[in-house]
């Protein structure tokens, strides 16, 4: 079962799509709620009221668009971009990630978000 939340970051809106695994559904259980964003190259992260172990998604290797969450810091990690440990286009989270979604649209639009103060995430209609 897939889950489709909206997230709103600063003034950019997209929606994405969440898997159907546990750390996803979990995720999606509990929204909606706001956040703080932190930066990493094209990277959005922020911590979550969620606590979930790595799991059989659990890489390092993930896609402009992925949505993960590192669970050292409760994150959830939403890639758009080359991160400090890319060695090329795609980003590279600093550790493994459980990919628990992913950006429908073109994920370049998050570059229009930088700098944003707060990001939403809640359950799309």
């Amino acid at each position: 079962m897939h889950n489709r939340v909206r997230i709103t970051i600063g003034a950019v809106t997209v929606e994405a799509e969440f898997t159907g695994s546990a750390c996803a559904r979990a995720i999606v259980d509990s929204l909606p709620f706001e956040a703080r964003p932190n930066s990493w190259g094209d990277e959005f992260y922020f911590e979550i009221p969620v606590r979930m172990a790595l799991d059989e998604t659990a890489t390092t290797s993930v896609k402009a668009g992925d949505i993960g969450y590192w669970p050292p810091g409760n994150a959830l990690s939403i890639f758009f971009g080359p991160t400090p440990l890319s060695r090329g286009d795609d980003p590279m989270p600093a550790g493994k990630v459980n990919v628990v979604g992913r950006i429908i649209e073109d994920p370049k639009v998050l570059k229009k978000a930088e700098g944003a103060s707060a990001v939403r995430i809640e359950k799309a209609s």
